[in-house]
């Protein structure tokens, strides 16, 4: 990975607190937890998506068909099951991590229901972006990444102008605009799914969900909310009532 987010400059507006991002964050802490600390055989075989069991039982509904599990479950439901499972502690807290610190801004544009909504209609997209493109595929899926995904294509569309702080290369502390960071990260998605050959990371998941956020967002953004805001100014005095302002940095949008 070429950088690891740690904060952006960009204050909610909207809403006080962003809840559904930080109960995403706790449900997959907590079922990996079940992963790898709870007693008996893992659950991840059942509950992951196998494109080539998907197909067989169809998309709307069917018996499991897993040669591994430890739990019946539907294959059609794997479809929402599969992105609250991973594969290790650094699957988890990648996604998460990134999660947190774009997630929050997504949520308070869209709201609190229709945020949870996106982040599950990205992860379906997904995951049947992966099982369409390697549809005789018996390798399991799991990750939130294809839901992350699309968080961070939203938070593009949202907030290009906005300074994020990230570890390059995992140890040096660079101060960027969204539009380069994750812009390079879009880029880089799609690059790796057309020739990125030999490694276990599901490229068309991360891609399908990158799509399904940006139609997703335009859509289903607050009213009067703007795309491509050139992000927020903080300003250097606080104003009469001692707490600090974020205004837009657009000219036309200064009282």
């Amino acid at each position: 990975m070429i950088f690891i987010p740690l904060s952006d400059d960009n204050p909610l507006r909207h809403v006080p607190y962003q809840w559904v991002t930080v109960g995403l964050i706790g449900v997959n802490v907590a079922i990996f937890a079940w992963q790898f600390i709870g007693i008996g055989p893992s659950p991840a075989a059942s509950f992951a998506l196998v494109p080539s069991e998907l197909f067989q039982a169809g998309l709307l509904g069917g018996p499991a068909y897993g040669r591994y599990d430890t739990i019946a479950v539907p294959e059609s439901l794997t479809l929402l099951t599969y992105m609250f499972f991973h594969a290790d502690i650094f699957h988890l807290s990648t996604n998460m991590l990134f999660l947190w610190v774009f997630g929050d801004n997504v949520e308070d544009a869209l709201g609190h229901i229709r945020f949870l909504v996106f982040y599950v209609a990205c992860g379906v997209a997904g995951g049947l972006a992966h099982a369409w493109i390697g549809a005789g595929s018996w390798v399991p899926l799991v990750g939130a990444s294809g839901a992350v995904a699309g968080v961070i294509a939203a938070y593009l569309l949202l907030h290009p102008g906005v300074r994020v702080w990230v570890l390059v290369l995992r140890v040096i502390p660079v101060r960027m605009t969204a539009v380069w960071i994750l812009g390079v990260w879009a880029v880089s998605q799609v690059f790796m799914l057309l020739f990125g050959r030999g490694d276990q990371i599901a490229w068309s998941a991360h891609v399908g969900g990158m799509v399904a956020g940006a139609l997703l967002v335009v859509v289903l953004r607050r009213r009067g909310v703007p795309l491509l805001d050139g992000g927020i100014v903080l300003l250097d005095q606080p104003d009469w009532a001692g707490a600090w302002r974020a205004v837009p940095s657009r000219p036309s949008e200064l009282p």
